[in-house]
């Protein structure tokens, strides 16, 4: 079962922080999609199976930003 999750992020602000965040999230098991929107300060993620919010939380850690919350 595949699932789409939009997480909320602080302290992206450009390409770059979009970029970084991508990166380590697209790294974790199951993940087939990453769209991170600086913008709007968020991180949408598909995966093949429901991901664990805290690994999550430690890729956008690892990234250097502060995952704050998620909606379905």
């Amino acid at each position: 079962m595949s699932s789409t999750i939009t997480y909320t992020v602080s302290g992206m602000s450009c390409g770059h922080c979009e970029k970084a965040i991508s990166e380590e999230v697209s790294a974790l098991a199951g993940v087939t999609g990453v769209a991170a929107d600086a913008t709007a300060g968020t991180v949408t993620i598909s995966s093949a199976a429901p991901l664990d919010d805290e690994q999550v939380r430690a890729a956008i850690d690892e990234a250097g930003y502060e995952l704050v919350g998620r909606s379905a």
